[in-house]
């Protein structure tokens, strides 16, 4: 790969490209190779795959595009590797990429390396009729790789947890410790608020635009649901009850055979969860982690709460600093609260929070006419959305109108929930 004195410019974005792109190969170390492939469910796409379309992006919309001398890696990758893109092209079947013994994981560090090298390039072009427009979609390609580089957790979790050995992913050297704070309740006045991203730097097309939104007067939990909380439901039936749980929900938890959080064993009278340290037992003191919509849904009507709107959640975190615990600190795995200077414990970091809403477009919402656009509008359909990032997420990907979105049922992602309360 080509060093910045070696194409004659230093600049804050060439310096990210190198940064991110190290990241995802330095997440991957601790595998063997042959967790590289592993895919234990549609959902959880095989590390391998995500090494590849992430670097699939930056060919496909910065370099296909915009640097008229480059030469694709492999034609076939367009289509092994694209995951959605169906302006781009028909794409391999998503079940179907754990198939994928070849090309081999080398051969996958070997186009990552000519990719970077040509992206490096092309950014070193001052004079180029589109910079503006390369440096928009690479920092684009920068974002979108530090979510897979989240998925690349949330899937080797999942993957490795289908093993009766319980690998370990990254041993932990240091305990998880946690503070006892007691759950209060922060009130908010609301009214016409103003949403939505407001800044010069990056942000989604979904975090726009603008716009006014009423808030009835609420009140916020000061902390996260813990897993002691949570075993207290579990423990009053929380699981066997119908009437706490919408229809949708009840039908999961029997089909499914929901008796605890994804990743809880039972272990006669107690429990252990499968982490990506190893198995632990609960922290009660812990934010509880790993449950679907439904199940924060049906623990917020047990306490006789609710779960905030996205709008809500916003409104309570836009003027504070983003604190909290991220993957930077090499433990993925949500702990206690440890900052009582703010009411407001662990909006950011720890886990994903539910929200009440529905995942739709904000007012005056037009997706993008071009392929790469195809990112966040027609996912706008039968999703919740999520707030705050978790511990599988960088520090500098997070902001207050970041706006995460899965289905109801998914509990594979480092998903929790925070209570709310209608004044």
């Amino acid at each position: 790969m080509l060093r910045a004195k070696e194409i004659g410019v230093e600049d804050q974005l060439s310096a990210a490209v190198r940064r991110v792109r190290k990241q995802s190969e330095t997440l991957c170390e601790p595998l063997a190779i042959e967790d590289y492939m592993l895919q234990a469910m549609a959902e959880a796409s095989p590390t391998k795959w995500h090494l590849a379309h992430t670097t699939w992006f930056f060919e496909t919309f910065v370099l296909k595009p915009f640097a008229p001398r480059y030469q694709p890696f492999a034609a076939e990758y367009e289509y092994l590797f694209n995951s959605y893109y169906n302006r781009v092209g028909p794409q391999l079947g998503r079940t179907r990429r754990g198939l994928l013994s070849r090309p081999t994981v080398a051969e996958i560090y070997r186009y990552r390396e000519v990719v970077d090298e040509c992206l490096l390039e092309l950014l070193a072009q001052e004079s180029h009729k589109d910079r503006d427009l390369i440096r928009q979609r690479t920092e684009l390609g920068l974002h979108h790789e530090q979510q897979h580089q989240e998925l690349f957790f949330t899937d080797i979790k999942y993957n490795l947890s289908q093993n009766p050995l319980s690998p370990i992913y990254l041993p932990l050297d240091i305990p998880l410790t946690s503070s006892k704070v007691t759950l209060q309740w922060q009130s908010f006045e609301g009214g016409l608020q103003t949403l939505g991203y407001d800044g010069e730097g990056f942000c989604f097309d979904n975090e726009l635009p603008r716009h006014q939104q009423f808030i009835p007067p609420f009140a916020l939990a000061n902390r996260p649901v813990t897993q002691g909380e949570f075993i207290a439901f579990i423990a009053d039936g929380g699981y066997q009850r119908p009437e706490l749980w919408l229809s949708d929900g009840w039908a999961a938890v029997q089909s499914n055979g929901w008796t605890a959080p994804l990743y809880w064993r039972s272990d006669g009278d107690n429990w252990l969860l499968y982490t990506l340290h190893g198995l632990v037992e609960p922290d009660p003191l812990a934010p509880v982690c790993h449950i679907s919509f439904y199940e924060a849904d049906a623990y917020a009507r047990w306490t006789g709460a609710r779960l905030p709107t996205e709008f809500e959640w916003e409104l309570a975190a836009r003027e504070r600093t983003i604190e909290g615990h991220f993957v930077n600190d090499g433990i993925i795995h949500p702990r206690g609260a440890c900052n009582a200077a703010d009411p407001l414990h662990q909006l950011f970091g720890d886990v994903w929070e539910w929200t009440a809403s529905a995942y739709a477009p904000y007012a005056g919402f037009t997706p993008g006419s071009e392929a790469v656009d195809e990112y966040n509008g027609k996912f706008m359909c039968n999703q919740m959305v999520l707030r705050g990032g978790s511990c599988a997420t960088e520090r500098d990907h997070i902001r207050p109108t970041y706006r995460n979105f899965f289905y109801p049922a998914d509990r594979w992602q480092f998903s929790g929930v925070r209570l709310a309360r209608s004044l």
